[in-house]
Order: structure tokens, then sequence, then C-alpha cells
């Protein structure tokens, strides 16, 4: 490709497990020749709450550095990989309250035709993979956006078995980022960049999508 896929990893993580995996993309995706933001939500749990668990003190302190996303980094970005533990088979609060920032860029069609895919986590196995990625790409179809998950495209995603993402199961913090979450990060994150780069390649000369903003008001007068 000519120039770098510009991708933005977004996630929220409390006790640290999706900040494994976001990580993992980050590194994956620059092997892979993509510019990356690694980005966090906002957190939105008061301190006392924080401090009360080990676990999401710890990763709070130890992801200090990393900058928290603003629509801007969005609006940069040609991919998209959205990142979250399942809450209660959704999306966790903290990240869908920053997708919820995002309705400027959606009216003026900024959020079209970028790719986006997602990761996520649970406690124990089979509590919200698959329902809070299928949550989360409800976004999507409204961004107008394009969806790219693994798949079945390589022979280690039916170990892992999820098509829809990249998930792991932590049992509450026992079972730790495991290899076979990690090739699932790899194979995902360079499935997205090779599809942007394809996308990429053919819209630079395109024209642009009228926005919904600007398609209103065209026909309201």
């Amino acid at each position: 490709m000519n120039t770098p896929v510009k991708l933005a990893i977004v996630y929220y993580s409390s006790t640290g497990t999706i900040t494994e995996i976001a990580k993992e993309l980050h590194d994956a995706g620059i092997m892979a020749g993509a510019e990356v933001r690694l980005l966090k939500a906002r957190e939105l749990a008061p301190q006392v709450a924080i401090d009360s668990n080990p676990a999401w003190a710890a990763n709070q302190a130890a992801t200090a550095s990393i900058p928290e996303a603003t629509p801007a980094d969005i609006d940069w970005a040609d991919a998209v990989i959205f990142g979250t533990p399942t809450r209660f088979g959704n999306v966790s609060s903290q990240l869908k309250q920053f997708i919820d920032t995002l309705g400027g860029l959606w009216a003026d069609g900024k959020l079209v035709d970028k790719v986006y895919s997602g990761f996520v986590s649970t406690a124990t196995a089979h509590a919200g993979h698959e329902s809070t990625l299928l949550s989360l790409y409800n976004s999507v179809h409204h961004f107008g956006g394009i969806i790219v998950t693994p798949g079945f495209t390589d022979p280690a995603k039916f170990v892992d078995g999820n098509p829809y993402g990249t998930s792991h199961a932590d049992g509450q913090g026992t079972n730790p980022v495991d290899d076979t979450a990690r090739t699932a990060a790899r194979i995902q994150v360079e499935r997205v960049i090779k599809t942007a780069a394809k996308l990429k390649a053919t819209t630079e000369t395109a024209g642009q999508t009228e926005s919904p903003r600007r398609w209103w008001n065209r026909s309201r007068g």
C-alpha cells in the first residue's frame, strides 16, 4: 500500500484483560504496517470503587500513560477496533459512552465506510462473548461502517471458535490472556488492516459520501 492504514484501537478495561488484548492488537498492527493509536475510553466509575478492587486499581495505574480516546481519533482512523468487557451480555457503559459522543461525526458522514471490528472478555465461558460483539456492531450499522470480523479464515480460528472477534474468558482474573487469544488477535488485526488497505486504495480518489446532516437539510429545502 502507498500510505499506511490508520488504525485506532479504542478499548475499556477495568482489571486488565482487555488491556492485554488491546496491546497485542497494537503490536500486531504495527508489525502489519499500520499506523496505530492505542486509546482507552474514559473511566466513569468512582475512585472509591476502583480502589476497592486491587486488580482494577493496578490496571488504572499501569495504563495511566495511555491517552483517552476522542472523536478526533475516530475521524483520523481508516479502521477502528473497539474492545470491551461484557456487561450482562452487552457493551460496557464506559465504551458505550464514548461511542455516544460520535454523533457529530455521524451527522457529518465521517463514520461512513471505515472498517470496524471488536474484541471482548468475560469472566466465564459462554457469558456473552458473541452477544456483546453483536451488540457492539449494532452501532456500526448506524455508522454506515464496514464490519470486518476474523471469521473462520485461518485454521487457528477453529481453536478459539469465535468468528465474530477476539474473545477471552479470564476466570475472574485466574486465566491470563493466553496464546489462543493472542493468536486470534493477530489474525483479526491483520484481516482488518488488509481490508482497510484495499478500501483506502479505492476510495481516496472517490467522491465523498453525502452526510446525514446535509441530506436532511437538502430534503427539507
